[in-house]
């Protein structure tokens, strides 16, 4: 968990991440910081339906899972009669998309954004699909330009790393810039 990263969050941000990033230490140390979340979770996570919203959304509540007690309606039982329980307020937004295979893929997002009205549950899984469009820059970078993900940069100083950085930038930008020309002389949509 990167401490230093949650520590430049900030109110009127808004901060995406992916499923292998999300936990409930990190999630609650990143709200706190006022800024909005709308993470990917594991389309496996229990998340009880506590109301449906108008977009199809829901409210839901995230425990600590090492203080996960064995059974849930007692646990609703103590909060009723006003013993503190450490649950989170989330709102889940549950999609489908087709893959590149023609399947149907299930998307699971939670949010610190719990009123559709700033935010319906379309905009925000709009939000979070631009997200992979980054991602594909990164995989290019880091796959293809660079030989892949267990290849280091060679460079030891900063001002080399910045260097050897800068120039995957423009390498990428370059094959980028052939590949829009290519298709528009092909008259294709890239």
């Amino acid at each position: 968990q990167d401490v230093g990263l949650v520590r430049a969050l900030e109110p009127g941000m808004l901060v995406l991440a992916d499923a292998g990033v999300s936990s409930y230490e990190l999630w609650k140390a990143a709200a706190q910081t006022g800024a909005a979340l709308v993470w990917r979770v594991r389309t496996d996570l229990e998340l009880p339906v506590l109301s449906v919203l108008p977009d199809g959304s829901y409210l839901s509540e995230v425990g600590d899972p090492q203080q996960k007690r064995h059974n849930r309606e007692h646990e609703r039982k103590r909060r009723a009669s006003g013993v503190a329980v450490d649950y989170i307020q989330v709102r889940v937004i549950d999609y489908e998309i087709p893959n590149r295979d023609g399947r149907e893929e299930f998307i699971r997002l939670v949010t610190t954004i719990l009123k559709p009205a700033e935010a319906s549950a379309a905009e925000l899984a709009a939000v979070y699909h631009e997200r992979w469009e980054e991602e594909s820059v990164f995989d290019e970078i880091e796959t293809h330009i660079r030989g892949g993900s267990d290849v280091v940069l060679r460079s030891k100083h900063a001002e080399t790393v910045r260097q050897e950085i800068w120039a995957l930038l423009l390498v990428h930008y370059a094959i980028r810039h052939f590949m829009t020309e290519a298709a528009e002389q092909a008259d294709i949509d890239t």
